[in-house]
């Protein structure tokens, strides 16, 4: 269905194995001697015939295809090179004994019937086309019939078939491929239990978090199975959120305490590109043959293996075309080791508690548009008490204007008096009766959001996502009158110094390496973000200097009280002003914490991460327990005998 692009394919393949195929057969072509070179063409010639490939989801063959072309191509130069010498030229006679290179050596799966007869012609095409170019090579011109060559695509479920029985371990050397993605909430049921059933312990028992990760993941956990004892490597192509957020714990935690997974090279994040027409998943089908547009997909490449010999500079690719030589390539895709950041229910430090925004679930029965809410007061004015002015991320940043009926207290006498909230409490029974969640049915007669969490005293507003362009994710203070959604976040309570430490590049260092993140934008987390960020220990001279810097941010956003948040803090379009008071706030936030001023953002993280090390509660040793009578008894035979 999808036709992943040789460009893409080359960035799993090249670092994986075709990089150093390539060189090696650079260095044997540059032997002078002739009897030598030939020698080791040979030799090459039969290890590149040796090599085994495995597409665990190999949809239509792009990855197989390209990979046996690539080896092919390679093989082609190497008989070039060798007809050259005349001796040699009479071992070469006829095609069977030039060719080694075999689409015998790649394996697949895949779950659709129809897409492993598309995968297996495509094979049989490559190898007729391949057989061309060494024919004009030898300069024969041998009939070929293609189809007479063994083929090893599987129609299977990958995450339920045994591997191991598709192709031994001892005979792979390279897992590759391209699995499919889904968001936990995009699964089917089916694809939920597939991923119970992988996702597993030592012993045999799902994982916590086997229904909180992508799709994609049973990839991983499959193939790491496939791999242990094994020099086996792979590299997969995936979305990116299993290098983001709460995922990465879920996902690569148990990976690395079961089978030491080690990262050989990694991508980051870069936006898919496909040679269909329709981007992949750009065009999703829906109920009634509907089709409608979704978000581009952003993807990150993996290379992993399970053995001690790793590369000893393992290669972070950046979106940008930059390479960084790393020391180890942690889950985050950074140039640092080890972390896993769970999320927590509770701050770690002494700080206001962040709430969820309150969420309506009401099928848009409860939101009203500016125009709706003029209509509806025009007929009934009595209703001006329960509309209330609603804010999401949207509403925050962009300035739009949005309302609610807002029932909490409401006289019952009230609603029903009222035509116009009738009608909507009815559009919301209907919504909710017909949800797939027992949590949504269980509340299709009440006349309030689903979630209230709305606090009765000024709150500091945090949008759940944001622009990466935003070199700092706007928040502010907001009246109570004001109704969050639960597209955004709440702090109740919180002072300017919480504020000025939360708009500060410090806190923008944790929040890149550490959120979530939906396509690149950011995702604030509070149990992963806010809970897990180590706030300073200051003095009140220091908080009151955090504070100061902060209220002058609130000021200089005041000075364009026409502008929007979204605008005034586009990078392009931020005003000198702002700009300065978030520069002087930095430099406060890093004296609190004793950062100098020059550190870079990684570095900050660094630190950052040290602090939240050490504000881990230490886990208490249990006390062995005291052997009993008839134990020590036992132990006393044992010593005599």
């Amino acid at each position: 269905m999808y036709y992943t692009s040789v460009e893409n394919i080359h960035k799993v393949i090249e670092p994986l194995f075709l990089k150093k195929l390539t060189e090696e057969l650079d260095e044997i072509l540059n032997v002078k001697n002739n009897k030598i070179r030939n020698d080791k063409l040979t030799l090459y010639q039969q290890k590149l015939a040796s090599l085994t490939f495995l597409d665990p989801a190999c949809g239509s063959g792009n990855f197989l295809t390209e990979t046996y072309l690539s080896l092919r191509r390679l093989e082609n130069i190497a008989i070039n090179v060798r007809l050259g010498d005349y001796n040699t030229q009479l071992h070469l006679q006829n095609m069977a004994q030039a060719i080694l290179v075999s689409p015998s050596q790649f394996y697949g799966i895949e779950i659709n019937d129809f897409a492993v007869e598309v995968a297996r012609t495509a094979l049989w095409i490559s190898e007729a086309q391949m057989f061309q170019e060494t024919a004009r090579i030898l300069g024969q011109h041998d009939d070929f019939l293609p189809l007479k060559s063994n083929l090893n695509i599987i129609q299977d479920d990958a995450l339920y078939a045994n591997w191991s029985h598709i192709v031994g371990k001892r005979k792979l050397n390279y897992i590759i491929g391209n699995p499919p993605f889904a968001g936990y909430s995009e699964q089917t049921k089916m694809q939920k239990e597939s991923l119970k059933h992988v996702l597993v312990k030592a012993n045999g028992k799902p994982i916590r978090a086997a229904g909180k990760v992508d799709f994609v993941s049973g990839w991983y956990f499959k193939a790491c199975e496939m791999m242990h004892g094994t020099s086996i490597r792979a590299a997969l192509v995936s979305t990116n959120s299993v290098t983001q957020g709460e995922q990465v714990a879920y996902i690569w935690q148990p990976l690395k305490e079961r089978y030491n997974i080690r990262f050989d090279f990694a991508y980051r994040t870069f936006r898919w590109d496909s040679e269909v027409k329709n981007k992949r998943k750009g065009i999703r089908k829906v109920k009634g043959n509907a089709k409608r547009k979704t978000a581009q997909v952003h993807c990150v490449i993996i290379g992993f293996s399970l053995c001690k010999k790793s590369p000893a500079n393992p290669v972070i690719y950046c979106a940008d075309g930059s390479k960084i030589s790393s020391k180890h390539i942690n889950p985050y895709l950074l140039d640092k080791e080890d972390a896993f950041i769970l999320p927590k229910t509770k701050p770690l430090c002494e700080v206001p508690y962040m709430l969820y925004g309150n969420k309506p679930a009401d099928g848009n029965g409860f939101i009203l548009s500016e125009k709706e809410r003029e209509e509806a007061l025009t007929n009934e004015s009595s209703l001006e008490k329960y509309i209330r002015p609603l804010l999401g991320a949207k509403e925050f940043l962009q300035g739009e204007r949005r309302y609610c009926l807002w029932l909490v207290g409401a006289d019952p006498n009230d609603l029903y008096h009222s035509p116009f909230i009738k009608r909507r409490l009815k559009q919301v029974k209907d919504f909710r009766s017909n949800s797939k969640k027992a949590a949504t049915n269980n509340c299709d007669s009440s006349p309030l959001f689903q979630e209230i969490r709305q606090p009765n005293c000024n709150y500091l507003l945090v949008p759940r996502h944001s622009s990466e362009n935003r070199i700092y994710v706007p928040m502010g203070f907001i009246n109570p009158q004001y109704i969050a959604t639960d597209a955004v976040q709440m702090v109740p309570n919180a002072s300017l110094y919480e504020f000025g430490v939360m708009q500060s590049r410090v806190h923008m260092a944790w929040l890149k390496a550490v959120c979530g993140r939906l396509e690149m934008r950011y995702r604030y987390s509070k149990d992963l973000v806010y809970n897990n960020f180590p706030w300073p220990t200051s003095s009140e001279e220091t908080r009151e200097s955090i504070s100061d810097t902060a209220r002058a941010i609130l000021d200089a956003r005041n000075i364009h009280p026409g502008s929007s948040l979204a605008a005034m803090y586009s990078p392009m379009c931020m005003h000198q002003e702002l700009r300065e008071a978030h520069e002087r706030n930095d430099i406060a936030v890093m004296k609190a914490y004793g950062f100098n001023l020059s550190l870079s953002d990684d570095e900050i993280f660094d630190r950052l991460f040290a602090m939240y090390q050490q504000l881990l509660p230490k886990k208490k040793r249990k006390k062995a327990s005291k052997p009993s009578t008839l134990k020590k008894h036992r132990q006393q035979k044992s010593n005599e005998i």
